[in-house]
C-alpha cells in the first residue's frame, strides 16, 4: 500500500474543517497509503489565508490564473498522480469542490470512496442521490473503515477514460504546477510563502507550457 496514493478530498473552510481532513489522511497514512490533502500539499495553503479577507495582496491581479492553477494541480493529483479518491460528505451540505472532485474521479474511472460521519443530511437525513449514486450508495461511517473500503474498490477491474481536450491541458498544466513546487526549498508552513514565491510558481509553470 505504500506505493498508493490517495486524494483526500473535503470542506478547509475551518479548523474543524481540516481537522476532520486531517485525520481521515492519518488513518490511510497509518494504514500504509501516501496521500494528497489540498490545503497541505496543493496551492490551496496560499490562497486560503485570504478566504477571509478583501484579498489585497500582491496577486489580486492575477486571482483568475491563481485559480486555474489550483485547479490544475488538484486535477493533475487527482485524475493522474493519485490511485483512489476518498471524498468526505460531513457537513450540513457537501462542500461544492469535493462534489466536482467525486464527479471527475467517477469520470475517469478511479475507485472512489464516500466518507460521512456527519448526521446532518439536506434531503431528510440523505445527501443527493447525484452524488451517493456514484458509489452506489456506499457510505463509510467510520475512520478505520477507510482502508479497507479503498482496498475494495481499487480491487474492481476499470476501463481507461477519455477526456476532453480542456481536461487534458489541465492535467498537464497541473504537472509542471507539480514539479516546480517540488524544486521549492521545503518549508514547514507553506501558507507563509510569500507572495512572490507562489507568483514564481504559477509563472514558470505558464512559460513551460508556452515553449
Amino acid at each position: 500500500m505504500e506505493n498508493h496514493r490517495i486524494y483526500c478530498s473535503g470542506p478547509l473552510f475551518c479548523a474543524e474543517e481540516i481537522g476532520g481532513m486531517n485525520a481521515i489522511a492519518q488513518v490511510l497514512e497509518d494504514a500504509g497509503f501516501q496521500t494528497f490533502l489540498p490545503h497541505r500539499d496543493g496551492l490551496e495553503s496560499y490562497v486560503l489565508r485570504f478566504s477571509n479577507s478583501s484579498f489585497l495582496s500582491t496577486v489580486s491581479g492575477v486571482r483568475n490564473r491563481i485559480d486555474y492553477a489550483i485547479f490544475s494541480l488538484d486535477v493533475y493529483e487527482l485524475i493522474e498522480r493519485c490511485h483512489a479518491t476518498v471524498c468526505n460528505l460531513n457537513g450540513r451540505v457537501p462542500d461544492e469542490g469535493m462534489i466536482v472532485e467525486a464527479a471527475l474521479a467517477y469520470a475517469a474511472g478511479k475507485p472512489l470512496v464516500l466518507f460521512k460521519n456527519d448526521l446532518r443530511a439536506p434531503f431528510g437525513g440523505y445527501d443527493n442521490s447525484m452524488l451517493t449514486s456514484l458509489v452506489r450508495g456506499r457510505i463509510i461511517h467510520r475512520l478505520k473503515d477507510l482502508p479497507p473500503a479503498l482496498l475494495d474498490a481499487m480491487a474492481l477491474e476499470r476501463r481507461p477514460a477519455q477526456f476532453s481536450g480542456d481536461l487534458q491541458k489541465a492535467i498537464s498544466y497541473g504537472k509542471r504546477i507539480s514539479k516546480v513546487l517540488g524544486s521549492l526549498p521545503e518549508k514547514r508552513l507553506k501558507k507563509k510563502w510569500a507572495d512572490e514565491v507562489i507568483k514564481q510558481v504559477i509563472d514558470e509553470s505558464f512559460i513551460e507550457a508556452e515553449t
